[in-house]
């Protein structure tokens, strides 16, 4: 369940924007770009993560500088909607360390996955594991990306 986050005001917002470009931002820096002590920021940080509205501090790695050259956007069709077929599923995306990303989605496909992988013959793999082993699973499509054209965790601060 989520963490009732508190309703943030224009320095927490710009703290965000700060941030999400650098975490690794001095909070001495963060302080003089919004007018506020290293203290206050530093308590606003604080707030923030205790909240939820932080909800990681990672470091964000190019797949290729650790030999995964293939990055696959796949739709998953469940068989049926059921609540035990959806939990199932997104325990299963959760755990696997190749999905990056996994979306529960409306309009016909079920979870929208984007996966990254060292070649083709792993994906193979890996898409015996996350679907022909599961009866849940009717079918599945693979997009294969031809370039990493953007790729990010930012999200747009109001």
């Amino acid at each position: 369940m989520p963490k009732k986050t508190a309703p943030l005001d224009a320095f927490d917002r710009e703290i965000l924007r700060i941030l999400q470009r650098d975490n690794k931002t001095p909070q001495r820096a963060i302080g003089e770009a919004v007018n506020l002590s290293a203290a206050a920021v530093q308590r606003r940080i604080a707030a923030m993560e205790q909240s939820g509205t932080i909800a990681a501090n990672v470091a964000l790695v190019d797949p290729a500088a650790l030999s995964l050259t293939v990055t696959a956007i796949v739709e998953v069709f469940l068989r049926d909607e059921r609540t035990a077929s959806i939990d199932r599923a997104k325990a299963l995306f959760r755990e696997t360390p190749e999905v990056q990303q996994c979306y529960y989605t409306t309009g016909g496909t079920s979870f929208v996955l984007v996966v990254v992988t060292t070649d083709m013959s792993a994906y193979e793999v890996l898409t015996r594991r996350l679907f022909s082993d599961h009866e849940w699973v009717a079918s599945f499509r693979t997009l294969v990306a031809l370039d990493r054209v953007k790729s990010g965790a930012e999200v747009v601060v109001p």
